[in-house]
């Protein structure tokens, strides 16, 4: 994303994929999907797809390779929360990493104030 930012947002803008995805899995009936069959049906580019599934081990578990074929599930704590509770977890979540990205950019401001500040008596 940013090259200089040391971390990586898994949630904020990619609430609405991941419940797409969240969402394929329950109208399924909760077994296990590749990503080509999940990309398929939501409509999400597979590189897309296997990106979110990998980010999210809250909500997608990776299961062994049977006959070559990698596949995921829900996390069994995901599958026993209702619709709604896990929309409010990935907001949530997707909160939280918003509070982070404005709080690094509130560092930054405040650094660049303290330089201004310091060279303006110089000047």
């Amino acid at each position: 994303m940013f090259g200089i930012i040391p971390f990586n947002f898994r949630f904020r803008g990619k609430v609405r994929r991941i419940l797409d995805i969240y969402y394929c899995f329950i109208e399924e009936g909760n077994v296990a999907l590749h990503p080509t069959q999940i990309a398929r049906k939501t409509g999400i580019s597979f590189a897309e797809v296997a990106r979110r599934l990998d980010a999210t081990p809250e909500l997608f578990v990776k299961l062994p390779k049977r006959d070559g074929i990698t596949r995921y599930r829900i996390t069994t704590s995901a599958s026993t929360r209702t619709e709604e509770e896990t929309e409010k977890l990935l907001n949530k979540y997707a909160q939280r990493e918003s509070w982070l990205f404005y709080a690094f950019g509130l560092m930054v401001l405040a650094m660049l104030v303290i330089i201004v500040l310091t060279i303006i008596p110089n000047v």
